[in-house]
């Protein structure tokens, strides 16, 4: 008995012991791969390890256009070889892989591994497939040697599904016949979804392409075709292409292509042009204009980068279904089809300004985020924004007459003001440790970073001076060709090129750009001309609202100040550096101060009353005393004032009076979308009637304006920012109910009933006579807008046409169109967002979209719209107008019943959304009385 309690006692002691020597050999391993500190397996966290790097890809594929007769399914076939140094000894490869399945090797694992120069490689232990991470997982019997190449091949297939990501099936019908194209959308974390790569911006490589295809198919990469081959594949006769070795890239800028499109080309220098569309596209010149646009805009940026065009090709190609606007991919850049066509019979001025600022937007990359990519997406903004910025000086350079550049301020400028006003909002630049999942980085890409990076951007280029920035911007590329950067490196080669031409500065570029990239948000200037008192302080809509977010710079800035007294421009750049400084040269007197010119700077300001009403008398006696975007500027900070309780709403309405005497595009526009909050607020309100006669009196003597300079309608205005305002003329007043105007687009949209074939509304004013006409219209209307978008062959015209449909008064129509969204024989995938957040711009619409919408969340965010549907511009558009506490309670109970499930990428919109309807309560509470006497008392005589 006891001789037997003492071996069980052993046996015991021996388990326990050998429990504890794995337990302490997994840790002590599991410390050794991750350096001591964080003891989650490398697997599950979301960033690769940077001790293998990859030199080159080969790798093909061959899409299926046809589906598989057992599943049903679109797929494609790939093999990969992937060529990558070990820079530290290490047992354990990662490598991105995300819904792909793989052909067992001889060995029965999922890759090959073998050493270069014939040297012997580690046999593998297991491999296994991480899915939250999206890592493909080989562990190794024994250790990669440092300083060694190896190759790990793979043979795989995935779906060619229609989501809009990785490698993925658009389609479409010509002449009666359905059409599949197999494109691709590797941006920002999808080329894991069509082969296992090192798939991070800084893990750059050289990519050898090879697209097997249906012989009656043309294939397109980043790399020219350098060979064409058939080969016959178990009975199937194919084409293989192959095409040139990339430059050194990150994985995000692959494109890969099979379709039967046609193209045009044409060459610039030593660079082949080519734009590729649907047959009937290119038959009908409607690739005409980006193909004599790009030409010019790659000559400038050559010029204003000091740096060739890198690549032979420069191939652009419009989709039928396609996520974003574009893609910047290097050498084949992918096109929305209504951000690339241009038809000059359907299409607006307002689509060929489109066209040109985003090809110029797309191709501002092929040096700033191709050539030099930022190491990570937490400085999106930088590789956006500059994109942005200089877009408006490429377009500029191919439409002089546009006057182009100008309008920064209001499509970016203005536009994002409204949103870095909010508690919200965050920092152009995050922590890098805070964006490490998809959806993180996929949240990056919002205003913020496109038009604030924009727009500070603009600034620095401004107090730089032009010449100074672009010498700093074309030394910083050529220092970091091929490589990858962080925003700090940008900075210092501004700071060598600032002490070569001794510009005078209060601190280095860095100290100055860190309190406008490094904290969120922006300052309003506050004159006070009766001391010359300046000051600045964090400018917030909501007043009430608390920052709980810290900043070092204690929410203040390094400001740049542009200014004039009495239309007479000072020359030099006044700085304020500190929360409050005097200026004893703004102390007027009689005169009056106007800050911040052409809205250079990335700030508001404000004035003290007696300047306030010195500047409306300016505007009263002669307007065009003041230059023509601060008469935008002055409208813009005035309302945006008001709503943050800086000077009463009935000022802001004020700076609206003298409109009967402009005619000017961009301060009309300002207006108008100053005005719509206040209709967005109070259209369910008693004030809706006496703001609708109000902006109908101020609104006639521009449509009387218009008709004169178009001889009753018969001519198109010369002016490019003319024929713009010439649409709001049209749209505000049919919509303000001018009879004359309603009846003038009725007539129209009748002739156009009766004459289908023929259209004789002209495509400038198309979008606003469709409105009107579907608006006073009835089911007839809706039904041939319906039928004319169906059969519409360009898709300008068939955007106009989408966006008219969700004009219309009829619920049931509406109710109609909102479950067309979820068919996507009906509306796109792609489409959707724009159909759901137009018709709840429709005051008859808005509850209705929000109804479907809290209905079909789920769906729509677990599996019909993933990769296609826009939900933060979703949320944006369906809260819009929420005003009420009722409107705040839904959308609170709506983020509650959805909270397990998440909001991904629209999480920050919701918080926004939510902010926003709390303000809006707020400012309806304080404001609708003051706003109904005044607007009152403009109409009563």
């Amino acid at each position: 008995m006891a001789k037997r309690c003492k071996v069980t006692w052993l046996c015991g002691l021996c388990v326990v012991l050998a429990l504890v020597s794995v337990a302490t050999i997994v840790t002590l391993w599991t410390i050794a791969l991750t350096g001591g500190g964080d003891v989650t397996a490398p697997w599950d966290r979301y960033r690769l390890p940077t001790v293998l790097v990859p030199e080159f890809y080969n790798i093909t594929l061959w899409p299926r256009l046809k589906p598989n007769p057992n599943s049903g399914l679109y797929t494609f076939t790939g093999r990969s070889t992937v060529q990558f140094e070990c820079l530290e000894s290490t047992d354990l490869i990662l490598i991105h892989s995300n819904k792909l399945n793989y052909t067992g090797m001889e060995d029965g694992h999922a890759v090959r591994l073998t050493a270069e120069g014939g040297q012997s490689a580690p046999s593998i232990k297991t491999t296994w497939h991480q899915s939250q991470t999206q890592y493909l997982v080989i562990q190794l019997r024994s250790r990669l040697t440092r300083g060694q190449k190896y190759q790990l091949y793979s043979e795989f297939t995935g779906e060619l599904a229609d989501d809009l990501a990785g490698f993925y099936r658009s389609e479409y019908e010509e002449d009666g016949v359905r059409k599949i194209i197999a494109t691709s959308q590797m941006h920002p974390t999808h080329a894991r979804k069509t082969f296992p790569c090192f798939d991070e911006p800084a893990m750059k490589a050289v990519f050898h392409i090879t697209l097997i295809h249906p012989p009656e198919t043309v294939a397109l990469s980043n790399g020219m075709e350098v060979d064409h081959e058939t080969v016959t594949i178990d009975g199937q006769t194919l084409l293989q292409t192959k095409f040139e070795a990339t430059e050194k890239m990150s994985t995000y800028l692959l494109a890969i292509i099979v379709s039967d499109y046609a193209h045009l080309n044409t060459t610039q220098g030593s660079t082949q042009i080519r734009i590729w569309a649907r047959r009937k596209a290119i038959d009908q010149g409607q690739g005409d204009y980006a193909l004599n646009v790009t030409g010019p805009i790659l000559d400038f940026f050559q010029s204003y980068y000091n740096i060739s065009y890198p690549l032979k090709k420069s191939d652009q190609i419009a989709l039928p279904d396609f996520y974003f606007g574009a893609m910047e991919n290097w050498g084949l850049v992918t096109y929305r089809e209504t951000n690339l066509l241009y038809d000059p019979e359907t299409s607006s001025n307002s689509n060929k300004e489109t066209t040109a600022t985003i090809i110029a937007h797309e191709l501002a990359h092929m040096w700033f985020g191709n050539l030099v990519t930022l190491r990570w997406w937490n400085e999106v903004w930088l590789n956006e924004g500059f994109a942005s910025y200089v877009s408006y000086l490429g377009a500029d350079h191919a439409e002089p007459e546009w006057h182009v550049k100008d309008l920064i301020v209001l499509d970016d400028v203005h536009k994002v003001f409204a949103v870095d006003a909010l508690a919200s909002s965050h920092p152009l630049t995050s922590k890098e440790e805070s964006i490490t999942l998809p959806e993180q980085i996929m949240e990056q890409f919002d205003t913020i970073s496109y038009s604030k990076g924009a727009a500070v951007l603009r600034m620095l280029s401004d107090f730089l001076s032009e010449s100074v920035f672009k010498q700093g911007l074309s030394s910083y590329l050529r220092h970091f060709s091929y490589g990858n950067t962080v925003g700090s490196d940008l900075w210092g080669h501004l700071q060598m090129a600032v002490k070569d031409n001794n510009v005078p500065l209060p601190h280095q570029v860095d100290a100055i750009m860190n309190p406008w990239v490094l904290q969120m948000g922006f300052p309003v200037v506050t004159i006070d001309t009766s001391t010359g008192k300046v000051s600045q302080n964090h400018f917030r809509l909501d007043p009430e609202t608390n920052v709980t977010v810290k900043s070092p710079y204690k929410y203040e800035w390094v400001i740049p100040v542009r200014w004039m007294k009495d239309g007479d421009v000072r020359e030099d750049i006044w700085w304020l550096t500190k929360q409050e400084d005097l200026n004893v040269d703004m102390r007027t007197g009689p005169s009056w101060v106007l800050a911040n010119i052409n809205v250079t700077g990335y700030y508001r300001v404000n004035y003290d009353l007696g300047n306030w009403e010195r500047l409306f008398s300016q505007l009263s006696a002669d307007h065009q005393v003041i230059p023509l975007i601060n008469r935008a500027q002055l409208v813009d900070d005035a309302f945006n004032l008001a709503r943050a309780q800086l000077v009463p709403t009935s000022l802001a309405l004020r700076t609206t009076s003298y409109l009967s005497q402009e005619t000017e595009y961009m301060p009309w526009q300002s207006a108008l979308n100053n005005l719509h909050y206040f209709d967005l607020m109070l259209d369910r309100t008693e004030v809706y009637q006496p703001m609708q006669s109000y902006i109908r009196k101020q609104v006639n003597p521009l449509f009387l304006h218009f008709r004169n300079l178009t001889s009753n309608w018969t001519k198109v205005p010369e002016k490019h920012t003319d024929q713009l305002n010439h649409v709001n003329a049209l749209r505000t007043s049919c919509r303000t109910g001018l009879r004359e105007c309603q009846e003038l687009t009725g007539m129209w949209f009748k002739e156009w009933m009766d004459s289908p074939e023929r259209n004789p509304i002209h495509p400038n004013l198309r979008s606003a006579v469709y409105c009107s006409a579907v608006a006073a219209g009835g089911e007839a209307e809706w039904n041939f807008t319906w039928s004319q978008f169906r059969e519409a062959s360009v898709a300008s015209e068939a955007s106009k046409l989408m966006s008219a449909l969700a004009c219309s008064n009829d619920t049931q129509l509406l109710d109609r169109y909102l479950w067309y969204t979820l068919n996507p024989a009906m509306i796109r995938k792609q489409d959707a967002t724009s159909v759901i957040t137009a018709v709840a711009g429709n005051r008859e619409g808005h509850g209705l979209a929000w109804d479907f919408v809290r209905e079909h969340w789920e769906y729509m965010f677990t599996e019909y719209g993933v990769g296609s549907f826009s939900f933060a511009s979703l949320i944006g558009g369906v809260t819009a107008r929420f005003s009420t506490p009722a409107d705040l309670q839904q959308l609170q109970d709506f983020v509650k019943e959805h909270e397990d499930l998440g909001f991904g990428s629209a999480a920050l919109a919701v918080n926004q959304s939510l902010e926003r309807t709390e303000a809006n309560i707020k400012w309806v509470e304080q404001n609708k009385q003051e706003v109904l006497h005044w607007f009152t008392s403009q109409t009563e005589n």
